[in-house]
């Protein structure tokens, strides 16, 4: 399964018993026109002095800068504090009587009501302008490629906070932190993609086509001449975000973008996309896989390995500039890990590929039994009919090959020099010369002769 990147697990749930903030009958402080609203030296005396213990209280990492008492219900027994914290976003502070104090970022606090207006809890203080600022920590902290632009909150649960972010250039991020809001805990970054427009929980800061503007970022640096129909978003790793793009001309790519950075990591053929979010749905990726085998069986049988491809599967590179990829071949029990680069390629069959750290899947073990028997005749050990064998060690030039013969006698041990495709034996070894090779002879047959 390809490894996907945490949803916000529970998300919709979570807000549907989102805490509402109190709707108190308390006035905000006015504002004249162009001037930020005046807070009086009384209430900011009060906020300082019995502020600071509420937040402590609270379990909030927040060095309090500045602070306000906003009012009181005497009926309700609740006091209103608005503090700023040295740390980034302040909060908004409910202290009811003979209850846990309870905290609210500025940016829901400060959230327009149904009327538009600013509710009784908004935010004033000087420290506190700009509240949504502070979400950049937040999104760098979690990995994505974010110049945050505008920020709204979401809502919360008993642990968590959710925010969305609108990022220069058009992407958005729903962003879910520890509540309290604190950078020392646990934050998740995911994409607005992959929410539905109009669904319970979706990105309002920004619009699905401006989001996919990415898209034709990268299909410029992918340099592959796509005119592209069709876009959409697939899924996102750990590490990396995934697009697949159809082109005019029928074909149709995966594009692979490093989410640290934003930048353009690799195109993937749909023919070799299977791996990724269950492959491209927008071309017919059954012709193109067909059109990529027969690209395939020629790029082996120019690297000396004749093979009409059926079936092939992508391996993990190190390397962006090589392709790795099994093949399996029609009419034939032979198989191969193939490595491509731009210019030549190299394919082992399935022992010297083992030697070399790939492991066949679509080929059986026991096909590559005639291949080691006849190496056992060059050692003039022709007796021996392979019947097992495993790989049992390697040096830095060599791997070791443990075989069984049928007729039950003692097996032996082939050598062959790693990095060469099409590898004679260079030596032959008895179980008990190999004692000292990945712990000797284990095959069933040879364990007691060795």
């Amino acid at each position: 399964m390809f490894p996907m990147k945490r949803f916000a697990i529970g998300l919709s749930a979570a807000l549907a018993v989102a805490v509402l903030i109190p709707a108190v009958v308390i006035s905000a402080p006015k504002e004249e026109k162009g001037k930020p609203a005046a807070v009086d030296a009384k209430s900011r005396e009060a906020g300082m002095k019995e502020a600071p213990a509420l937040i402590q209280a609270a379990g909030i990492a927040c060095t309090v800068s500045d602070a306000r008492f906003i009012g009181e219900d005497k009926k309700a027994a609740t006091k209103y504090y608005e503090v700023a914290c040295n740390e980034g976003m302040g909060f908004a502070v409910l202290a009811k009587k003979d209850a846990p104090v309870q905290t609210y970022t500025c940016l829901e606090s400060s959230a327009p009501q149904a009327d538009g207006k600013a509710g009784g809890l908004a935010c004033v203080l000087p420290g506190n302008a700009n509240p949504g600022a502070a979400l950049q920590a937040y999104a760098t902290k979690a990995g994505v490629n974010c110049e945050v632009e505008n920020s709204r909150a979401i809502g919360s649960s008993a642990k968590n906070s959710f925010f969305e972010v609108a990022c220069k250039g058009g992407s958005g991020y729903v962003i879910q932190t520890a509540n309290p809001l604190s950078l020392s805990g646990e934050i998740i970054a995911n994409s607005c993609l992959l929410y539905d427009e109009g669904g319970n929980v979706n990105c309002k800061l920004t619009n699905r086509e401006t989001q996919l503007n990415v898209v034709n970022t990268l299909n410029t640096s992918a340099a592959n001449n796509c005119a592209v129909k069709d876009k959409r978003y697939v899924l996102s790793t750990k590490t990396d975000n995934y697009y697949e793009v159809s082109c005019q001309d029928g074909k149709g790519y995966m594009y692979q973008q490093t989410a640290a950075t934003g930048a353009f990591a690799k195109a993937i053929p749909c023919a070799q996309a299977g791996f990724v979010g269950g492959g491209c749905t927008m071309t017919d990726a059954v012709a193109a896989q067909t059109e990529q085998a027969g690209f395939y069986g020629k790029l082996a049988t120019k690297a000396g390995f004749p093979c009409d491809v059926e079936k092939y599967g992508m391996l993990p590179s190190q390397d962006p500039k090589k392709e790795v990829v099994e093949l399996k071949c029609k009419n034939s029990d032979v198989g191969a890990i193939a490595i491509f680069t731009a210019n030549d390629g190299q394919v082992f069959d399935c022992i010297t590929s083992e030697l070399n750290g790939y492991r066949c899947t679509f080929t059986k073990k026991d096909s590559q039994y005639a291949r080691l028997s006849a190496d056992l005749v060059k050692f003039n050990k022709g007796s021996c009919k392979v019947s097992d064998a495993r790989i049992i060690g390697s040096t830095d030039k060599e791997g070791f090959v443990e075989v069984a013969c049928s007729d039950g006698l003692p097996g032996w041990v082939l050598a062959y020099p790693l990095n060469v495709a099409k590898p004679a034996s260079s030596q032959f070894l008895s179980c008990v010369q190999a004692k000292g090779i990945g712990g000797g002879c284990k095959l069933p047959t040879n364990a007691t002769k060795s």
